[in-house]
Protein backbone atom coordinates (compact mmCIF):
# COMPACT_ATOMS: atom_id res chain seq x y z
CA UNK A 1 0.00 0.00 0.00
CA UNK A 2 2.83 2.40 0.70
CA UNK A 3 4.17 1.79 -2.71
CA UNK A 4 0.88 2.65 -4.43
CA UNK A 5 0.55 5.86 -2.35
CA UNK A 6 4.06 6.81 -3.42
CA UNK A 7 3.20 6.08 -7.05
CA UNK A 8 0.00 8.14 -6.79
CA UNK A 9 1.84 11.03 -5.10
CA UNK A 10 4.61 10.93 -7.70
CA UNK A 11 2.09 10.83 -10.58
CA UNK A 12 0.11 13.66 -9.07
CA UNK A 13 3.28 15.70 -8.56
CA UNK A 14 4.44 15.14 -12.14
CA UNK A 15 0.96 16.01 -13.41
CA UNK A 16 1.01 19.32 -11.55
CA UNK A 17 4.48 20.12 -12.86
CA UNK A 18 3.28 19.42 -16.43
CA UNK A 19 0.16 21.53 -15.88
CA UNK A 20 2.19 24.52 -14.68
CA UNK A 21 4.74 24.07 -17.48
CA UNK A 22 1.96 24.04 -20.09
CA UNK A 23 0.37 27.13 -18.57
CA UNK A 24 3.66 28.99 -18.67
CA UNK A 25 4.18 28.30 -22.38
CA UNK A 26 0.60 28.31 -23.66
CA UNK A 27 -0.51 31.55 -25.33
CA UNK A 28 -4.08 30.76 -24.29
CA UNK A 29 -3.25 30.35 -20.62
CA UNK A 30 -0.41 32.87 -20.37
CA UNK A 31 -1.09 36.36 -18.99
CA UNK A 32 -2.17 38.95 -21.54
CA UNK A 33 0.43 41.69 -22.04
CA UNK A 34 -1.89 43.95 -24.06
CA UNK A 35 -1.60 47.60 -23.06
CA UNK A 36 -4.31 50.26 -23.30
CA UNK A 37 -3.92 54.02 -23.48
CA UNK A 38 -6.71 56.49 -22.77
CA UNK A 39 -5.96 59.85 -24.40
CA UNK A 40 -7.90 63.05 -23.83
CA UNK A 41 -7.35 66.05 -26.09
CA UNK A 42 -8.50 69.53 -25.20
CA UNK A 43 -8.80 71.47 -28.44
CA UNK A 44 -7.94 75.11 -28.82
CA UNK A 45 -10.99 77.40 -28.91
CA UNK A 46 -12.99 76.74 -32.08
CA UNK A 47 -10.64 73.98 -33.33
CA UNK A 48 -12.49 70.79 -32.33
CA UNK A 49 -13.95 70.25 -35.83
CA UNK A 50 -10.46 70.64 -37.34
CA UNK A 51 -9.12 68.12 -34.84
CA UNK A 52 -11.90 65.65 -35.75
CA UNK A 53 -11.09 66.14 -39.43
CA UNK A 54 -7.39 65.44 -38.89
CA UNK A 55 -8.14 62.22 -36.99
CA UNK A 56 -10.82 61.10 -39.45
CA UNK A 57 -8.83 61.85 -42.62
CA UNK A 58 -5.25 61.11 -41.59
CA UNK A 59 -4.39 60.09 -38.03
CA UNK A 60 -6.41 56.87 -37.83
CA UNK A 61 -4.65 55.50 -40.93
CA UNK A 62 -1.26 56.44 -39.52
CA UNK A 63 -2.13 54.76 -36.21
CA UNK A 64 -2.93 51.54 -38.07
CA UNK A 65 0.25 51.85 -40.14
CA UNK A 66 2.30 51.98 -36.92
CA UNK A 67 0.61 49.08 -35.13
CA UNK A 68 -1.81 51.00 -32.92
CA UNK A 69 -5.30 49.56 -32.58
CA UNK A 70 -8.07 52.14 -32.24
CA UNK A 71 -10.68 50.88 -29.78
CA UNK A 72 -12.90 53.95 -30.08
CA UNK A 73 -13.33 57.72 -30.08
CA UNK A 74 -15.75 59.71 -27.92
CA UNK A 75 -16.80 63.27 -27.24
CA UNK A 76 -18.31 64.34 -23.93
CA UNK A 77 -22.00 65.21 -24.07
CA UNK A 78 -22.08 67.88 -21.35
CA UNK A 79 -20.68 71.40 -21.52
CA UNK A 80 -18.07 72.77 -21.28
CA UNK A 81 -16.11 69.66 -22.39
CA UNK A 82 -18.54 68.94 -25.25
CA UNK A 83 -17.22 71.99 -27.09
CA UNK A 84 -13.51 71.23 -26.93
CA UNK A 85 -12.76 67.63 -25.88
CA UNK A 86 -11.94 64.42 -27.76
CA UNK A 87 -11.32 61.16 -25.91
CA UNK A 88 -10.00 57.97 -27.48
CA UNK A 89 -8.69 54.58 -26.50
CA UNK A 90 -5.77 52.80 -28.18
CA UNK A 91 -4.55 49.26 -27.69
CA UNK A 92 -1.06 47.82 -28.20
CA UNK A 93 0.40 44.30 -27.98
CA UNK A 94 2.58 45.50 -25.06
CA UNK A 95 3.96 48.63 -23.40
CA UNK A 96 7.21 48.13 -25.33
CA UNK A 97 5.31 48.01 -28.63
CA UNK A 98 3.51 51.21 -27.64
CA UNK A 99 6.84 53.04 -27.40
CA UNK A 100 7.91 51.73 -30.83
CA UNK A 101 4.56 52.65 -32.38
CA UNK A 102 4.61 56.23 -31.11
CA UNK A 103 8.23 56.71 -32.19
CA UNK A 104 7.41 55.48 -35.67
CA UNK A 105 4.32 57.70 -35.78
CA UNK A 106 6.22 60.83 -34.69
CA UNK A 107 9.02 60.14 -37.21
CA UNK A 108 6.64 59.42 -40.11
CA UNK A 109 7.08 62.04 -42.88
CA UNK A 110 3.35 61.85 -43.68
CA UNK A 111 2.45 62.70 -40.05
CA UNK A 112 4.88 65.62 -40.06
CA UNK A 113 3.28 66.96 -43.25
CA UNK A 114 -0.29 66.48 -41.96
CA UNK A 115 0.52 68.07 -38.60
CA UNK A 116 2.12 71.08 -40.26
CA UNK A 117 -0.71 71.57 -42.76
CA UNK A 118 -3.43 71.19 -40.13
CA UNK A 119 -1.85 73.87 -37.94
CA UNK A 120 -1.38 76.60 -40.56
CA UNK A 121 -3.99 78.69 -38.75
CA UNK A 122 -2.62 77.90 -35.30
CA UNK A 123 -2.38 74.86 -33.05
CA UNK A 124 -5.37 72.50 -32.81
CA UNK A 125 -4.58 71.10 -29.37
CA UNK A 126 -4.18 72.98 -26.11
CA UNK A 127 -3.60 69.95 -23.87
CA UNK A 128 -3.14 66.17 -24.09
CA UNK A 129 -3.64 63.80 -21.16
CA UNK A 130 -2.54 60.18 -21.45
CA UNK A 131 -3.21 57.31 -19.05
CA UNK A 132 -1.85 53.80 -19.50
CA UNK A 133 -4.25 51.15 -18.28
CA UNK A 134 -4.50 47.39 -17.79
CA UNK A 135 -7.83 45.53 -17.75
CA UNK A 136 -9.07 44.05 -14.51
CA UNK A 137 -9.45 40.28 -14.23
CA UNK A 138 -13.24 40.68 -14.60
CA UNK A 139 -13.16 43.05 -17.59
CA UNK A 140 -14.75 41.75 -20.78
CA UNK A 141 -12.11 43.75 -22.70
CA UNK A 142 -8.74 42.07 -22.18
Amino acid sequence: MTRSRTTISLSLGLGLVLLFACAAFSPVLAADTRAYELRTYTAEEGKLDDLHRRFRDHTIGLFEKHGMTVVGFWTPTADPEAKNTLVYLLSYPSVEERAKSWQGFRDDPEWKRVAEESQKNGPLVAKVDSKMMAPTDYSPLK
